[in-house]
């Protein structure tokens, strides 16, 4: 009864350290060993990284003029 127990509790942990290996990339690596590849797959990344604020703006209606502050449109104050 008390091996059943031991056993389970070290497959349990085996199958959770798999798990978390495998989910921060040490099993299967992201980028390509190629350093010319591997340069332009984090230049791509790093785009979309820094295009998502842009998105996230739209999203929120951020990237909107204010209306509190005049601004002169047709050369009138709107």
């Amino acid at each position: 009864m008390v091996r059943k127990l031991i056993f389970r509790k070290l497959l349990l942990a085996l199958i959770a350290a798999t798990a978390l290996t495998a989910n921060s990339g040490c099993l299967l690596n992201q980028y390509s060993s190629d350093p010319n590849i591997r340069m332009q797959q984090l230049l791509y990344q790093s785009e979309d990284l820094r295009q998502i604020q842009n998105e996230w703006r739209r999203f929120w209606f951020n990237d909107q003029p204010s209306h509190l502050t005049p601004e002169r449109i047709h050369g009138g104050i709107y």
